[in-house]
């Protein structure tokens, strides 16, 4: 598990330039979370290039603490 705050705190760190980054635990046990993310780095990059980035930016995260991740990410 994970706190959102901390989840959001990784992507913050991975897209500074984000004008929208929102994490929202779906069920209450830190493992789900629903993230959008729009920021001018996914510009010219296709939906699973984006969403590429984001588990990248995660990393081990994506491993264990979180199990299932919504997302909805477009440039800005």
């Amino acid at each position: 598990m994970i706190e959102p705050q901390a989840l959001e705190q990784t992507l913050r760190d991975a897209f500074p330039d984000a004008t929208t980054l929102e994490v929202k635990d779906l069920t209450g046990t830190k493992d789900h979370y629903q993230a959008v993310i729009v920021t001018p780095s996914f510009a010219g990059r296709t939906r699973v290039e984006q969403h590429q980035m984001v588990y990248a930016a995660l990393g081990d995260l994506m491993d264990g603490p979180v199990h299932a991740l919504a997302l909805e990410t477009r440039a800005e």
